[in-house]
C-alpha cells in the first residue's frame, strides 16, 4: 500500500503553502532542496518549523486509524508512504515504510557521523532557528528527502519488496512525484490487483484495475466494514 497527502486532508494538514501570509511567494520546489539550504538555511527552517507547528495540532484521522488496525491484524501489510508528517506513526502503524522521510527528524548536514539516520526533535517551535548538531555544533537538517536526493536505498528496497503482493493499495497520492510514482505501475507489472483511491483522477488512474474517487477516510472506512472480524 502507498499512502499520499490525501490520507491527512481530513486531519487538516496543509499543503506546502498556506492561504495568504510569506510563503505563498515561495515554491515548494525552491526551498525544498539541497541548494535551498545551503544559499539560506534560516529561510528553510523558518519554513520547516512553520509546517511542524501547524501538524503539531492535527490529530490522525479514520484513514491513518484504520490503516493502523490492519497494519496489526492483516498477515503481510506494508505501508509506504509519501508523508513526512508522522501521523502515521501516532496513529500506531506497524510495518511502515517513510519513503520521504520525517518533520520530526533532524541530522547533521556537516554528516559527522552523530545519529546517522537522524535523531527525533519533537521541539514546536524550535530554539534556537536554525537548529544545530548536539555532536558538532554544525548547522542540521530536516530529516526529508529534498527534490534532486536520492531515497534511502533500504526505504527503496522494502518499497519494492511490498510490490510483490496481491493487492496494491494507492491512497491519496496524485502519482507525480518519483520513483514513489512508478511503485503502482510495478505493482501492477508484478501482478497485484492495483486500485486507487483518490477523489480526483491522477497520471495513474490509466492503469490501476479501479479507481475510487472518495476521500481517503470515507474509502478506507467502507473498506474496513467489508473485512471480516478477527
Amino acid at each position: 500500500m502507498l499512502t499520499g497527502a490525501g490520507v491527512s486532508a481530513s486531519s487538516g494538514v496543509p499543503t506546502f503553502r498556506g492561504q495568504g501570509g510569506i510563503w505563498n511567494r515561495y515554491r515548494a520546489e525552491a526551498l525544498a532542496t539541497p541548494e535551498a539550504f545551503a544559499r539560506d538555511p534560516e529561510l528553510v527552517w523558518q519554513w520547516y518549523d512553520w509546517r511542524r507547528s501547524l501538524v503539531a495540532a492535527c490529530e490522525p484521522n479514520r484513514a491513518h486509524l484504520v490503516l493502523a488496525d490492519w497494519s496489526r491484524r492483516l498477515p503481510n501489510f506494508a505501508l509506504l508512504t509519501q508523508n513526512v508528517d508522522g501521523l502515521h506513526e501516532r496513529a500506531g502503524t506497524r510495518a511502515l515504510t517513510r519513503l520521504h522521510g520525517s518533520l520530526w527528524m533532524l541530522k547533521c548536514a556537516a554528516r559527522c557521523g552523530h545519529a546517522p539516520d537522524g535523531w527525533d526533535d519533537r521541539t514546536v517551535p524550535l530554539d534556537p532557528l536554525p537548529p544545530h548538531c548536539p555532536r558538532c555544533g554544525g548547522l542540521a537538517r530536516p530529516g526529508v528527502v529534498w527534490f534532486g536526493e536520492a531515497l534511502d536505498p533500504r526505504d527503496w528496497t522494502s518499497a519494492e519488496r511490498a510490490t510483490a503482493c496481491d493487492t496494491f493499495l494507492a491512497v491519496g497520492t496524485s502519482a507525480v512525484v518519483h520513483p514513489a510514482a512508478g511503485l503502482v505501475q510495478r505493482a501492477r507489472a508484478l501482478g497485484a490487483f492495483v486500485a486507487e483511491i483518490n477523489p480526483e483522477a491522477t497520471d495513474a488512474s490509466g492503469v490501476v484495475d479501479v479507481h475510487v474517487a472518495l476521500e481517503a477516510d470515507e474509502a478506507l472506512e467502507a473498506l474496513n466494514r467489508l473485512l471480516p472480524a478477527t
